[in-house]
């Protein structure tokens, strides 16, 4: 056999993709925190379907459910970057863990407004209470920034495992939260994300030695001045009235079938869809495709729930579902890319808490709207919302420019 060549040696030595996420996982402390942060972010893919279902089970209408939820995810819109600016400031373990306790007591007093048949205002007054949960994406993206600030690459392959547990954990959350209503109780999927996440949050919060330092006030201006910063933020609103519209449509669909047990299923199957796609298009890193290519696919790809609810059957609007959520990874990820290029490098986490809050209102926007046109005009009719608001995030993306992500 002769001898291994020089370039041999080097593909030999090449790390595989595994063996970075084993390095990863390896450093001290990462472990534990990472499974404190995936357990209290698996309820955020469970509290809007579970407060849909809890609601409108007892109150019967999806226009109450979807406007309560739609209060709830404005309030964190605007709760958002105030706590991120506390945590920044007083650090992670100060200000996330006293946010989350109070964020669990709103899902209690919520559970138990709806199980007591308390007055309505007061389930809109106990869901606002839920926004001050912290992104909790963003604590553990920031913790993976502050481990690997020196090594670029390492930090990319933590940033990619970041996206995979956000589409994971959005994936199984309404599977879960209707899988518990459908076989306990209407509250149990709520009371369930609450211990979920109070339980992650301790764990998280407890890992003193990976939490990054505070920062100092920044003395730059705000990223809503950054050229190019406006158009992506109505981009994340478009596209968060997408999620929201499509949730309550979904669940309303399901519903009106004798299926509602079913909905959370098929709703992961969108989020299954666009897990895919994210770590092909991750792993393939293109050069290409533009923000508003990627924009484009998702506005035609939203037709298609549309089309398949039309059809009378669940099964078809599911294929749909995991068809249209390919565009959302790729979407997201290349709109990301333009604001942390577009976003003075200390205010960073400003302006991707602002993106965030764009797109928590967008959801906002989107249940309200779904809501009103599953019981006014019908549940298929409900389809055409996330449709629009696709076109509106196009539209949006064409008017910020075509700067290649």
């Amino acid at each position: 056999m002769p001898p291994p060549t020089a370039q041999d040696r080097r593909i030999r030595k090449r790390p595989s993709r595994l063996s970075g996420y084993r390095r990863l996982f390896g450093l001290p402390g990462a472990g534990a925190f990472t499974a404190g942060n995936l357990l209290a972010r698996l309820p955020m893919g469970m509290f809007s379907v579970s407060a849909v279902v809890m609601i409108a089970g007892s109150r019967g209408s999806y226009a109450l459910a979807g406007a309560v939820t739609a209060t709830g995810l404005a309030a964190t819109a605007l709760a958002g970057p105030w706590v991120a600016r506390l945590v920044d400031r007083h650090g992670q373990a100060r200000v996330a863990l006293p946010a989350t306790v109070v964020s669990v007591l709103g899902s209690l007093a919520l559970l138990l407004c709806v199980r007591y048949d308390a007055p309505d205002w007061t389930l809109f007054a106990a869901y606002a209470s839920t926004a001050t949960t912290p992104n909790i994406g963003g604590l553990s993206r920031a913790r993976w920034a502050h481990l690997l600030r020196d090594e670029p690459d390492a930090l990319h392959t933590a940033n990619a495992f970041e996206q995979a547990a956000d589409e994971l954990c959005f994936m199984l959350g309404p599977v879960l939260a209707s899988f518990l209503a459908g076989t306990f109780f209407p509250e149990a999927g709520t009371l369930t994300g609450a211990v979920l996440l109070l339980t992650g949050m301790l764990l998280f919060t407890a890992q003193r030695a990976t939490e990054p330092p505070t920062t100092a006030r920044s003395q730059a201006p705000s990223p809503l001045r950054s050229p190019g910063i406006p158009p992506l933020l109505v981009c994340f609103l478009a596209t968060g009235a997408v999620f929201g519209a499509m949730e309550v449509a979904t669940i309303a669909y399901a519903d009106a079938r004798g299926q509602r047990a079913a909905a959370g299923a098929v709703l992961a199957l969108q989020a299954a869809g666009s897990c895919a796609a994210g770590l092909a298009y991750g792993a393939v890193r293109p050069a290409g495709p533009r923000l508003v290519r990627c924009l484009a696919a998702t506005a035609v790809l939203m037709v298609l729930p549309w089309a398949a609810a039309g059809t009378g059957s669940l099964v078809v609007l599911a294929g749909a579902l995991l068809v249209a959520g390919m565009a959302t990874a790729p979407t997201m990820v290349t709109a990301m890319a333009l604001v942390q290029r577009r976003t003075p490098a200390d205010r960073l986490n400003e302006g991707m808490s602002l993106m965030v809050t764009g797109l928590l209102a967008g959801i906002a926007c989107g249940s309200a709207t779904g809501g009103w046109a599953t019981e006014h005009l019908s549940p298929v009719a409900a389809f055409a919302v996330p449709a629009a608001a696709a076109f509106l995030a196009l539209a949006a993306g064409v008017a910020g420019g075509r700067e290649r992500a």
